[in-house]
C-alpha cells in the first residue's frame, strides 16, 4: 500500500520537457519500424486531440501532421472554429469532413430519433436532447440513464430510459464515431500515415471509446496519461488557450452535454485523483482528504471504477480465434 502524506493534485505532477521527449521517440520508432510517412489527426476542437496533434508535429514536423475536422448536425457551432485553430496554429494540412450526409445515409438520425420516441413518443423534428447519468458520489442507488428533451418551444424534460431506448440511442450514435474513424484510414491510406487515437487514461482505462471508431488507432499517444497531466502537457506544448479553457464534452449529442454527467459522474481534475488512489493502493482516508470528498463517496466511486472496467473490458479485447494461428512477418 502506498502511504504518502502529501498526496493530492500536485501528485499527478509530469516532467513535461522529459515526457513530450518520450512519446515523441514512440511516435518516430513506429514510423520508423512500420514505414509510415507521417500522422493523421481527428481535430475535435478538445484538449486531448489538440494535444495529440501537437505532440505529432513536435514528432515529425507540420509537413508530416494532416488534420480532419468532421463536424455533423449534433455538433457545437464552436466545434470547427477550435479545431481549425489547432492546424492553423501548428501549421498542418487539414480538410473538413462534414459526415452529416453519410450519417443521414445509414440511417443515424433516423434510428436515433425511433429509440428516443420508445420513451418520449412525441420527439420528432426541431427537438433536442442528451443523455446522462446520475451523480457516483450521491448514494448507492442503482445508477441508470435518463434522456433530458428540449421541445421546439424551448422547454425541457428528464425521462427515466428503459435498456431498449438506452441501447437503441448509444448504436445510433456510435455511427458517428465510426464514420469519422473510416475517414482516418481513408486518408492515412493515400498518404502512408498512421491514424492516431486520441484517449487519455480516464477514458482509456474507463472504456470510454466506441471499439472499432474513436478506439481503433495504430497509436495511442497520450492514453497513459491522466486528463491533469493532458491539459499539462497542453500548456507546455502551446495549445491555444481557448482549447485548453473549453469545458469537456462529448459533442454528440444536440443539447451541450458534459463528460461528466454522460459518463464519468465527477469532474476530470477529481476522478483522476480517484483513479490514481485506486491504482496506487492510496488509502481511501488521504484520497478523500485531496478531493473533498467523503471515504464513502471516494469508496462508491471505486466501484463505479472497478464496474466500468468489468463492463469496457470487451472494449480491449481483439477478435477470438479457435485456435491460435501465428503471425509470420517477414
Amino acid at each position: 500500500m502506498t502511504t504518502t502524506t502529501d498526496f493530492g493534485p500536485r501528485t499527478l505532477d509530469l516532467d513535461l520537457a522529459a515526457e513530450t521527449d518520450r512519446i515523441v521517440a514512440m511516435i518516430r520508432g513506429y514510423l520508423t519500424t512500420h514505414r509510415r510517412k507521417g500522422a493523421v489527426v481527428a481535430l475535435s476542437g478538445g484538449i486531448d486531440s489538440s494535444v495529440t496533434a501537437a505532440l505529432c508535429v513536435a514528432a515529425l514536423g507540420p509537413g508530416r501532421v494532416f488534420g480532419l475536422h468532421m463536424p455533423e448536425r449534433a455538433s457545437s457551432p464552436e466545434t470547427i472554429s477550435l479545431s481549425r485553430s489547432i492546424s492553423d496554429h501548428f501549421g498542418f494540412d487539414s480538410v473538413v469532413e462534414d459526415i452529416a450526409t453519410t450519417l443521414e445515409a445509414v440511417g443515424c438520425y433516423r434510428r436515433y430519433d425511433e429509440a428516443v420516441r420508445r420513451v418520449v413518443p412525441e420527439y420528432g423534428e426541431g427537438w433536442k436532447s442528451k443523455i446522462v447519468l446520475p451523480s457516483v458520489v450521491d448514494d448507492d442507488a442503482l445508477r441508470l440513464y435518463s434522456i433530458v428533451v428540449e421541445d421546439p418551444q424551448g422547454e425541457r424534460s428528464r425521462h427515466r430510459l428503459t435498456i431498449e431506448a438506452y441501447l437503441g440511442i448509444v448504436a445510433a450514435t456510435n455511427f458517428k464515431q465510426r464514420v469519422r474513424k473510416m475517414l482516418e484510414y481513408h486518408h492515412a491510406d493515400r498518404l502512408n500515415y498512421v491514424t492516431t487515437g486520441t484517449p487519455n487514461r480516464l477514458e482509456y482505462d474507463q472504456g470510454f471509446f466506441v471499439k472499432l471508431g474513436d478506439g481503433a488507432a495504430d497509436i495511442k499517444p497520450i492514453a497513459h496519461l491522466y486528463k491533469t497531466q493532458v491539459y499539462a502537457l497542453a500548456e507546455h506544448l502551446g495549445v491555444p488557450e481557448a482549447v485548453r479553457t473549453r469545458p469537456s464534452t462529448t459533442d454528440t449529442y444536440s443539447l451541450a452535454q458534459s463528460q461528466e454527467e454522460f459518463y464519468f459522474s465527477l469532474p476530470h481534475h477529481l476522478m483522476d485523483l480517484c483513479l490514481y488512489g485506486l491504482n496506487h493502493d492510496v488509502p481511501v482516508d488521504q484520497v478523500a482528504s485531496a478531493t473533498g470528498l467523503t471515504a464513502e463517496q471516494v469508496e462508491r466511486v471505486y466501484r463505479d471504477i472497478e464496474q466500468k472496467r468489468r463492463t469496457t473490458a470487451y472494449l480491449h479485447e481483439p477478435p477470438v480465434l479457435v485456435e491460435n494461428v501465428p503471425e509470420i512477418h517477414g
